[in-house]
């Protein structure tokens, strides 16, 4: 049996954009399954006390340096949307809900989402800026907001990311392989070992 992947990440993480554009080759080279877990960062950070790097100025500016050194080590565009950090809740829910009742679409709906924000670098944050990356990528904004608003969709949202902390997510992205967790864009290579 493969072993799987599981990959728990919010769009509106730098870290996670970077991850997702290394782990489909990744798990395709160790032939292991990519389980993709959209989690609400924010609703991290709060059960666990964290915040975001870019709260600290210092560690903030690093980041963004440390980031772009990782985009061009892995060969991808890379760039900060305006309105960076943006609350990404609606966003989230409406990829979960996708991920729930058009599962066959969700990794294309993945793809627009984060290549909208961290390659075009777009806000969407902006509904009309939103609704026009969802009509270009061929996705129906108003079905997209239907999604997002459903009772079912907010609940999976919120178990996913209860989920995530009790297993001792505090960021994004975070792995799980066999039991063991791995923190970051930068650890992809133990992700890797430990699939080997």
């Amino acid at each position: 049996m493969s072993k799987c992947v599981e990959f728990f990440f919010d769009l509106g993480s730098p870290a996670s954009y970077l991850a997702w554009t290394q782990l489909p080759g990744l798990c395709a080279r160790r032939g292991a399954r990519l389980e993709y877990r959209p989690m609400l960062l924010g609703g991290v950070f709060q059960a666990t006390g964290n915040a975001s790097p870019v709260m600290v100025p210092a560690k903030g500016k690093y980041m963004f340096v440390d980031l772009e050194r990782f985009a061009q080590r892995y060969g991808v565009p890379f760039g900060l949307p305006p309105g960076f950090p943006i609350n990404t809740l609606g966003l989230m829910r409406g990829l979960i809900g996708t991920q729930l009742h058009a599962p066959e679409r969700f990794e294309a709906l993945l793809g627009v989402l984060f290549r909208a924000l961290w390659v075009d670098r777009r806000n969407l944050g902006d509904q009309a800026v939103l609704d026009e990356t969802l009509d270009k990528g061929g996705f129906d904004p108003a079905q997209f907001r239907a999604l997002a608003g459903m009772a079912e969709v907010k609940e999976a949202l919120k178990q996913v990311t209860e989920e995530a902390v009790a297993r001792g997510v505090f960021g994004a992205p975070t792995c799980f392989v066999e039991g063991q967790m791995f923190f970051g864009q930068d650890r992809l290579d133990f992700v890797e070992q430990a699939l080997a």
